[in-house]
């Protein structure tokens, strides 16, 4: 193509400003926030990453346990064997601080062995504060850079360290740092020794480093090693815990992923409605460039250049925006945007060309594919039909596709029948992108259905707008594309999310029964803070106190290629409720009976148990077989979880010791009277006493905050359609001018022609909207059904919020009438006798 046919097709991007800076916009939106998701989490991962590998050092292998340990014995085993040249334990525990809802990760190494396995790790003990062998002495402690710079602690070398061990608190002499942790790797390092009695785990430790000897291969030494380790404890290369994090975060990065690939492909909607109207408003212009020998391959490649520039200029600006909310996000909602998976991770952002790369590409695919039917439509009509007027209602006369439209739908239906791939949900995915297509597919044919049933009735206007639609029913197509891509994604969020958030509420209902509760401290299942037998019998004392039921936190590990499932001991028999969705919460077990236990729905899908099977759980550093009496609800763990009774647990563990306590009152005794009571009884002391309405308050703001980013990308798609609203009017509008100018001699003012737009712009919103709703719905189930259980295992009770989607629907025809009614002010302003005067 020469610079002269450049020019006639590039420049017509610069005439149609408004369509084009919207356009723009569309698609810059859908590249930044695709972008900005792939670079927050990519950052996050990274930067979890190299903070494990700092932290594993020189180490081959790594012996894991669960989080309460296991027998240091094993420690002298493996340093004897021939394949191990090094080993260093390592006692890690995440340790409660008084009076803050934060915690601190806190290493006990062995000084003597640490410096050749987990040199990053090695305490620097500060020359003023400290002696030589300040790391030996039993109340010293070291802090990371990050550590001591964080001002929520506000920690100095020469200071203490307050941390909860049990149920005291206990002060630490700051006597110097670890030069060699990461940035952002908050974490406190001491002798082993003296933190093994500090946090009450003498003779534990919950981790080994493996250090092998030169020559011995990795897998032939797992292969010879994991034979002699005790039930619950695995043997992982450095990099696989790295892994298990990044596959559990990955179905959240993938769900935002694609609302932003709907976002994106919503603007290729809205380009799509630009191109084609642009297409009906030049068409005896492009007939006359035909007429003058441009042949239909030229300008079929003119008309795909302008989607082209679109989608790369919508792409650059997209992927500095992207980049700018990368950094905004880093500041305000964290890493993990929300949801919790790296937190105290602190990434730097940076460049990523592959990233940047692809979703540029992507960009110039959403403008290349808006432009192409409509570049195919132009090609294709003869030079001497399209120099015709009034031809466009020709362009606009679309046909019902609904062969198309069912095949779609019926394709969409099978893909949610099928599994997942790699744990990513993608035919539940390629389901959702169908259903739009058929949505849009079928607009045509809802167009013309809903004009057959209304009636015009005697309003001139309304007939006048009735008459339009039923003649051309594409107009609804090109100004209805993005309304209903955005409302059949606005529906589906909003019917997911209250679906959601009524399940979490009534799940916190079903699991916090009690009228107050006990906690060891502020941050929960903590390992570091405990409570005591002597604690629990002082509770159970307190007047106006009827029962109390204790709950113990572990995790297990049951298979190296999954992430620790959590271990909850807490009494069944008693009645506390269990929101159980398969099999039975009482404890029938005959005396000859296998133990029961009840396993989340996350597990039952990850290990593929279910009711009445066995389930082998490492307890107390041995297997022991239960039954799978039910599986039960659990928003609150998405790698798994199972409940065993307290008494089973403390049977074969030998633990007393709790994390929680439910408290119920006597009937008649008010719950506050009780905590006042409990207040001074245990005032100075670091437990934690809140109420369930106080619980249920906290954990429904989390979810809010955790949906955050995808309400703001449903807002988004939704100002994405309501843009492609306003530009389609634009350009019907002045396409129509000549027949504005008729309908001006025939009597109709202005202000006339403004309510026909209107009019035209609320009934063909009104469809695209009920389309659009059904649309939502169709999507909301497969997000319940299928992408939510399929990506985090979770089930949960469908809701529609009826009256808000009403309002929603209501609000979105009244924009649309004004979108219209406001894009075709232009229009109106010209003389009657020159639009009729123009050639036709």
């Amino acid at each position: 193509m020469n610079a002269g046919l450049r020019h006639v097709f590039l420049a017509s991007l610069a005439r149609r400003r408004l369509a084009t800076a919207l356009s723009l916009l569309a698609i810059a939106l859908g590249v930044a926030l695709g972008l900005a998701v792939q670079l927050i989490h990519g950052a996050a991962l990274d930067e979890f990453g190299r903070g494990m590998r700092l932290v594993a050092g020189e180490a081959d292998l790594q012996v894991m346990g669960p989080r309460t340990g296991f027998d240091d014995a094993l420690y002298v085993l493996l340093a004897q064997r021939p394949e191990v040249a090094d080993a260093s334990p390592i006692l890690e525990v995440e340790a409660s601080l008084p009076q803050r809802d934060d915690t601190l990760r806190v290493f006990g190494v062995d000084a003597l062995r640490v410096r050749r396995v987990q040199p990053a790790l090695m305490p620097v003990p500060d020359a003023e504060a400290a002696g030589e062998f300040a790391i030996f002495a039993a109340d010293a402690v070291f802090l990371s850079p990050a550590a001591q710079a964080a001002p929520a602690l506000e920690l100095r070398v020469g200071g203490t360290l307050a941390v909860l061990a049990g149920p005291h608190e206990e002060h630490l002499r700051i006597l110097g740092s670890v030069s060699g942790a990461g940035r952002g790797q908050r974490l406190a390092v001491m002798d082993i020794a003296a933190a093994q009695r500090l946090f009450d785990q003498v003779g534990r430790v919950t981790r080994i480093d493996l250090r092998l000897a030169q020559g011995v291969d990795r897998a032939a030494a797992i292969e010879r090693l994991r034979p002699l380790l005790p039930a619950g404890v695995e043997l992982f290369a450095p990099e696989a815990a790295a892994s298990q994090v990044a596959g559990l975060s990955r179905a959240y990065r993938v769900n935002l992923t694609m609302l932003a690939a709907i976002a994106l492909l919503t603007g290729g909607f809205l380009v799509f409605s630009t191109q084609l109207l642009s297409v009906v408003r030049r068409r005896q212009e492009l007939a006359f460039l035909r007429a003058l020998g441009l042949d239909r391959r030229t300008l079929l490649r003119g008309l795909l250049a302008e989607g082209a520039v679109l989608g790369l200029v919508g792409g650059l600006v997209g992927v500095a925006l992207g980049y700018a909310l990368s950094g905004l996000a880093f500041s305000i909602v964290g890493a993990d945007l929300g949801a919790g998976y790296f937190e105290g991770v602190e990434p730097g952002l940076r460049f990523e060309p592959l990233a940047t790369a692809a979703y540029l590409v992507l960009g110039v695919a959403a403008g290349v594919g808006g432009a192409w039917l409509p570049a195919r439509e132009a090609s294709r009509v003869a030079p001497a039909r399209a120099l015709r007027a009034g031809d466009d209602v020709e362009v606009l006369r679309a046909r019902p596709r609904w062969p198309a439209a069912l095949a779609s739908l019926g394709l969409a239906l099978l893909l949610c029948l099928l599994p997942p791939l790699g744990g990513v949900p993608v035919f539940g995915y390629a389901a959702i992108a169908l259903i739009l297509a058929g949505s849009v597919l079928v607009l045509p044919g809802v167009v013309r259905l809903a004009m057959c049933a209304l009636d015009g009735g005697r309003s001139v206007l309304l007939r006048l707008a009735h008459a339009r639609l039923a003649a051309a029913p594409g107009q609804v197509v090109v100004a209805g594309a993005g309304v209903v891509a955005s409302v059949a994604l606005a529906a589906a969020m909003a019917i997911m999310v209250s679906s959601f958030r009524t399940s979490v509420d009534d799940w916190l209902s079903d699991v916090l029964p009690a009228d107050l509760y006990l906690r060891a401290s502020s941050s929960g299942s903590s390992a570091s803070a405990f409570l005591t037998p002597e604690v629990l019998d002082q509770v159970a004392a307190t007047p106006g106190v009827s029962s109390v039921q204790p709950v113990r936190y572990d995790t297990l590990r049951l298979d190296e290629a999954q992430f620790p499932v959590t271990l909850i001991a807490r009494p069944v028999a008693d009645g506390a409720a269990v929101p159980l969705v398969e099999g039975e919460a009482a404890n029938l077990r005959k005396p000859d009976d296998l133990p029961p236990a009840w396993v989340s729905e996350a597990m039952a899908d990850l290990f593929r148990v279910a009711v009445g099977d066995t389930l082998s759980l490492p307890l107390g550093g041995a297997p022991h077989r239960f039954r799978v009496a039910g599986v039960w609800r659990d928003y609150a763990r998405q790698h798994g979880a199972v409940l065993v009774e307290l008494a089973d647990y403390r049977a074969l563990t030998g633990d007393s010791r709790s994390n929680n306590v439910a408290i119920r009152v006597a009937p008649g005794v008010e719950a506050e009277a009780v905590a006042v009571a409990l207040q001074a009884q245990f005032d100075g002391q670091n437990f934690e006493l809140v109420a369930p309405g106080e619980i249920r308050t906290k954990t429904l703001a989390v979810f809010d905050r955790t949906f955050l980013v995808t309400y703001l990308m449903e807002a988004v798609a939704i100002l994405i359609g309501l843009f492609g609203v306003s530009t389609s009017f634009a350009a019907l509008a002045t396409a129509r001018r000549k027949e504005f100018g008729m309908l001006r001699h025939l009597g109709l003012t202005r202000r006339d022609i403004g309510r026909l737009l209107a009019l035209e712009g609320a009934l063909g919103a009104a469809v695209g909207v009920a389309v659009g709703l059904a649309a939502g719905g169709a999507v909301a189930l497969v997000l319940v059904e299928v992408v939510n259980r399929q990506s985090f295992h979770w089930s949960m009770d469908i809701r529609w919020p009826l009256a808000a989607l009403a309002a929603f629907a209501v609000a979105v025809v009244l924009l649309a009438a004004v979108a219209a009614r406001l894009s075709g002010y232009q229009a109106m302003r010209q003389s009657a006798v020159l639009a009729v005067r123009e050639d036709w």
